[in-house]
């Protein structure tokens, strides 16, 4: 089976930064995308972004685009999510997951391998 576990969250104020990691343990999954969602409380789990396994593809949602940057190292099991310009709308628990196949998609239901999730608070 496979593991993920989110680290890097926290308090910040806005224009601040933050970069998520997501480590990958067990079962690997070689050449699959990879993805961070976020859930705000009350609110359904959005996509965030993804990246396939090369690294070459990646896909952010409008709402962060230009501000988030994806990223994979696969020597380390482990995709980041370097977070600046960060305002209270991206306040919310993100959760990286893993693909069910090397396509790169933005919706929940082709993931299928889910961390716990790590809290991001952003104050004004």
């Amino acid at each position: 089976q496979v593991q993920l576990v989110e680290s890097g969250g926290g308090l910040v104020q806005a224009g601040g930064s933050l970069r998520l990691s997501c480590a990958a343990s067990g079962r690997t999954f070689g050449r699959n995308a990879m993805g961070w969602f976020r859930q705000a409380p009350g609110k359904e789990r959005e996509f965030v972004a993804a990246i396939s396994w090369s690294g070459v593809s990646t896909y952010y949602a409008d709402s962060v685009k230009g501000r988030f940057t994806i990223s994979r190292d696969n020597a380390k099991n482990t995709v980041y999510l370097q977070m600046n310009s960060l305002i209270p709308e991206d306040t919310a628990v993100y959760y990286c997951a893993v693909g069910s196949s090397v396509v790169v998609t933005t919706s929940s239901f082709n993931y299928n391998y889910w961390g716990q999730g790590t809290q991001v608070t952003v104050s004004s």
